[in-house]
């Protein structure tokens, strides 16, 4: 006979007939299971019948018997809910959880950057194939919208062969129907398909805010052509899109430390790295890039412990090559402090390089290079969270107590420095695949680019303009204006 513990009972009695998740514990407290329910009342009380225990598999019946409490989150729609299953398995990893629940109903979005051109592609069950995987989405129709966002926004390939070519080719219009970037026939080298590929991931992952126009105008098409599924779908992965860049606004702001803590981990700071005064000012140095691909570096300031934006800085790397770290660390020293010496600015008390002990060197150099002996500089290493210091002490770098105030100011200051160069590399990217449209129109050579984008700031703002606008641009007849805001708006 099945017997339940007091605290079961207790929860049974208390769960709300609404949406939500719940977390299913063993004796020892750790969560062994987590699902979502359209209602909480309703489905966690199934699991305490007889008749589910008389007829459920074995793994089901190990579930029943382990069960000693549980707890519940009430949601407000059932594809909250699903979102939030999503994130505890992630991050309990329980035991009956093999694959997420609902994988035979929500869809979810997968490519693999490990194939020679990869494509992104909706998949029913995520698997440990060393693939990326975003969702599960609410509705088979927001992840398909997603899936056609991602394609044509991005100009990625529909078709399946593994290494596409001219006769691929031959049977396909998704260069023209879809916009694809056709690398089959050379269109896009492997590198800049590789690149937008990238850039989708970045989308998938991080800020949209630069997309969210161009949703909100396909989503007023597709009402305007009475496609209302499409049109429903499409506000569904808007309002998702503008959920994430609200969550993430939000993350930010409870990032800052407070005043009281961040003076403690200055202190900290100064008494560890053996300084005359607690570092008011630092400077914290990350660089971005992928395969070496638009380089760039951030600098970002904290003022008494404190981000503190106005100061942030961007570098577009110039001097390097490829994907090299150290030296375009020693760059951006480089221009810096040449410049705060050139102008007689004030230094910081500590400049700290992401990267750990090659970015440290690197910066060290640099800074000795200039006359600048004096300046402390440390390097903080990803995987221990240490801080290799100078000078002569990179054998022994510094370790923090996990509630340590100065790890606190150390952790908070890369993370900004890493956030600003990230979203400064992405905004490149994406900048660089719109602007690539230009590149496919006939007759449009590197001169006339310039020009068009000189003229109307950006492709977004000659998209917006109309034909006899365009044709006023200089070098621009209105022959080619036609066939400019033909291509710009899925026409020849």
């Amino acid at each position: 006979m099945l017997q339940f513990s007091d605290k079961v009972k207790a929860k049974l009695a208390a769960l709300p007939d609404q949406p939500g998740v719940y977390l299913m514990r063993n004796r020892q407290g750790k969560i062994i299971y987590v699902g979502k329910a359209a209602s909480l009342r309703s489905r966690v009380s199934s699991y305490f019948r007889r008749s589910t225990f008389s007829k459920a598999d074995p793994k089901l019946r190990g579930l029943i018997r382990s069960i000693d409490d549980l707890d519940f989150v009430p949601l407000k729609t059932e594809a909250e809910a699903t979102l939030n299953e999503s994130r505890l398995i992630k991050d309990y990893r329980p035991r009956y959880n093999i694959s997420l629940k609902d994988d035979k109903r929500f869809l979810l979005l997968r490519v693999n950057l490990n194939e020679p051109f990869p494509r992104f592609d909706a998949v029913r069950i995520r698997k440990d194939d060393g693939a990326r995987y975003w969702g599960p989405y609410a509705s088979s129709a927001s992840a398909w919208a997603s899936l056609e966002f991602v394609d044509k926004q991005f100009g990625l390939r529909r078709c399946s062969p593994r290494e596409p070519g001219p006769e691929d080719h031959r049977h396909c219009l998704n260069d023209i129907v879809r916009f694809c970037s056709a690398p089959c026939i050379g269109k896009a080298s492997p590198e800049q398909y590789r690149e937008r590929v990238l850039t989708a991931c970045a989308f998938l992952d991080g800020d949209r805010r630069e997309f969210l126009d161009n949703l909100r105008q396909q989503m007023a098409a597709a009402a305007q052509e009475m496609k209302f599924e499409k049109a429903a779908a499409l506000r569904d992965l808007y309002l998702l899109l503008l959920k994430g860049i609200r969550e993430k606004a939000r993350g930010r702001k409870s990032l800052h430390l407070k005043k009281e803590e961040a003076q403690k981990g200055l202190a900290e700071l100064q008494e560890r790295l053996g300084l005359v005064r607690p570092p008011a000012i630092i400077e914290c140095y990350d660089i971005s890039n992928i395969s070496g691909a638009n380089s760039v570096a951030s600098r970002v300031v904290s003022v008494e412990g404190i981000p503190t934006p106005s100061r942030y800085r961007m570098y577009r790397i110039q001097t390097v090559e490829g994907a090299d770290d150290p030296a375009s660390m020693a760059e951006v020293i480089r221009r810096r402090f040449t410049r705060a010496l050139a102008e007689k600015e004030a230094l910081p008390d500590l400049v700290l390089v992401d990267g750990g002990v090659t970015q440290l060197r690197a910066a060290r150099a640099e800074l000795d290079s200039l006359g600048l002996q004096g300046q402390r500089v440390a390097g903080i290493a990803k995987q221990y969270e240490e801080l290799y210091h100078d000078p002569g002490n990179e054998a022994a770098p510094l370790r923090f107590a996990a509630d340590s105030p100065a790890l606190r100011v150390i952790q908070q200051i890369r993370d900004e420095a890493h956030r600003f160069a990230l979203t400064y590399h992405r905004k490149l990217r994406a900048r660089r695949i719109r602007e690539s449209i230009l590149d496919d129109i006939p007759g449009i050579g590197g001169k006339r680019k310039e020009k068009l984008l000189a003229h109307f700031g950006s492709v977004d703002r000659l998209r917006r303009a109309s034909a006899e606008e365009i044709a006023a641009a200089p070098d621009i007849g209105s022959g080619m204006a036609a066939r400019i805001h033909a291509a710009l708006h899925g026409g020849g």
